[in-house]
């Protein structure tokens, strides 16, 4: 008797799945593609692709001159995508940057950190002020950088947590595209590879 009524429960669950994950597959495709075409990560060892964005560094009410990656040839550059301002992980992400740069970047002018979001210049100067980042926050509200640095998903209007060591001569030479903001090993490794990008 249990074990029918067990069999029958069974049967109506299999019959529910089969209609359910077309009807989600469907909702999930029609929640919209994304507004940029999404690429793969450019590979280790290849050209940073170089890109303009406008910037704004803390305590700055409006936007700097717009930040050039191939400017800094010669220093070695941290190029790390975060989904937004002022989020749980962003917030802690970026305040360890800050806390331990020393650390994580080494001490000197000859690393350069660029965090990328899809947040406008005023949202990056208010949270820049309130966070004191020794590093500007660079804007790419339409996802056009982060696509091309494979950093975006369809249907998602903000960019994965993705970071990118490149060297002096503009290659990279770390890439991480799921990297940890509450990780101790992934600050660990990214001071490890830039240490080896400074040569």
């Amino acid at each position: 008797m249990f074990s029918t009524k067990l069999q029958d429960h069974a049967r109506t669950l299999m019959a529910f799945l089969l209609l359910a994950v077309p009807t989600a597959a469907r909702a999930q495709a029609s929640v919209g593609a994304s507004p940029m075409p999404v690429s793969s990560a450019p590979a280790v060892g290849t050209d940073a692709p170089d890109f303009t964005l406008p910037s704004v560094a803390a305590g700055a009410s409006e936007q700097h001159a717009p930040v050039k990656l191939s400017d800094y040839r010669g220093r070695v550059v941290v190029v790390a995508f975060y989904p937004g301002d002022k989020t749980t992980g962003c917030t802690a992400e970026l305040g360890k940057f800050r806390d331990d740069y020393a650390t994580i970047f080494g001490k000197g002018d000859d690393v350069v950190v660029l965090p990328i979001s899809v947040d406008g210049i005023e949202s990056h100067a208010r949270w820049a002020s309130e966070m004191h980042f020794p590093f500007a926050l660079l804007s790419d509200t339409t996802q056009t950088v982060a696509a091309v640095y494979g950093s975006t998903l369809p249907g998602r209007a903000y960019d994965n947590r993705t970071v990118f060591v490149v060297d002096r001569a503009g290659r990279i030479t770390y890439r991480n595209p799921k990297f940890g903001a509450l990780n101790e090993d992934a600050y660990r490794d990214l001071a490890k590879a830039v240490a080896a990008a400074k040569g």
